[in-house]
């Protein structure tokens, strides 16, 4: 196990009506003045939006409001929301929505306090300061809730890029998994696809006697699965909701990836996707992670050999290990088809003409490598995508 450093600050308040305290957590973080930022329509028919509302009216609570986040992101909203953020002095922003909402209040937050233009935090410069922010998660996937992450797409410019910051972890989370209970299935199990495939960035792993969290990677998982089974059999599963919502949160917080090097060469890969076709990110990983494990599966076969035993419950065969781990990753695909899932570029409208031009992109964003399991190339990067 390697050194490592663990910061997970943000207070989780989760469960039945949660939401209903959002003035309470607001005041307690020192919030005087808020920016209440959120996606679409779909909050304001699920009744979620009014009682937002009436929380902060009853509290006496100043806010502005800033809507129409969309799903990958968009810089020219972020803009827009640093502008007001600046010009009305708010001091704290609030986040109503899944991931897109989380990360695009967060850059929010980044260029409410820097002088140049936000992208420039995405493109290498050093985050040194954030507005506090809270959140209301509505859908259960990016873990944004309480990571350092956060990812956005530049409309102008055509690309898609993260950044890394403990400055930009929520001080809280609010979680009531009875606000999922109107996702469309699609979208549910996109996030399911999306917190999963944290875990398998994490899970492979070059770092030897990392028993600990393997054993609590592969846990999760299992959990994840059976929990998205019960969701096929009845969305109103209040249980199985709240299983899936608290492994969103532990997939992504850091507490897997401790003590071990991780890999992130798929979420690179699929970034691409998503900033040409602007697919769902956890539709665009259900494509990529399959085939990215069938082509470096070499590299690591125990590993892999592993995954199919523990998770996916191949039967063991420790003289054809090669072939139980094949048989895992068709197993894992299997599980994404029977959500609904994506499985290939035909599956999501990408094109195999398009390929030099998603290579070219990665290599942008990436350099010449990329991965912290294997190292590829774009000579790599072009054969997985053919193999999509």
């Amino acid at each position: 196990m390697i050194n490592f450093q663990f910061y997970s600050p943000t207070e989780i308040v989760f469960g039945k009506d949660s939401e209903l305290g959002v003035a309470h957590l607001l005041k307690k973080h020192g919030a005087t003045k808020v920016l209440f930022h959120y996606g679409g329509g779909s909050i304001k028919g699920s009744g979620l939006y009014d009682r937002v509302i009436k929380t902060l009216d009853d509290e006496n609570i100043a806010y502005l409001e800033l809507g129409g986040v969309v799903p990958n992101p968009r810089a020219s909203l972020v803009r827009e929301g640093i502008k007001i953020v600046k010009e009305n002095n708010i001091d704290f922003i609030l986040a109503v929505g899944g991931g897109s909402v989380m990360d695009s209040a967060k850059a929010i937050a980044v260029g409410a306090k820097y002088e140049g233009d936000f992208w420039d935090l995405y493109d290498g410069t050093k985050i040194t300061a954030a507005l506090p922010l809270g959140v209301i998660v509505t859908i259960p996937a990016s873990g944004s809730e309480a990571s350092n992450s956060s990812v956005i797409t530049n409309d102008d410019l055509g690309l898609k890029r993260g950044t890394n910051s403990d400055f930009i972890r929520p001080k809280f989370a609010i979680m009531n998994p009875e606000l999922t209970y109107t996702l469309p299935n699609y979208h549910a199990f996109a996030g399911v696809v999306d917190m999963m495939s944290h875990i398998f960035e994490r899970y492979l792993t070059n770092t030897p006697d990392v028993e600990l969290t393997d054993l609590m990677q592969e846990s999760v998982l299992v959990a994840i699965m059976d929990n998205a089974k019960r969701l096929l059999k009845d969305p109103y599963d209040y249980n199985a909701r709240a299983h899936i919502m608290w492994a969103g949160t532990i997939a992504h917080n850091g507490v897997l990836g401790v003590g071990r090097t991780t890999d992130w060469a798929s979420h690179g890969l699929e970034h691409e996707l998503s900033a040409l076709y602007d697919v769902s990110h956890g539709a665009g990983l259900a494509v990529i992670f399959p085939h990215y494990m069938l082509y470096i599966i070499d590299h690591d076969v125990d590993r892999f050999y592993r995954l199919a035993v523990n998770v996916m419950k191949v039967r063991p065969n420790k003289n054809d290990k090669r072939g139980v781990a094949i048989k895992g990753i068709r197993k894992l695909q299997e599980f994404y088809k029977s959500l609904g899932m994506p499985l290939t570029f035909e599956d999501i409208g990408a094109k195999k003409e398009d390929i030099p031009k998603l290579v070219e992109q990665l290599n942008i964003n990436k350099g010449d490598t990329f991965g912290g399991f294997v190292k590829l190339t774009m000579d790599d990067a072009r054969k997985i995508y053919e193999s999509c």
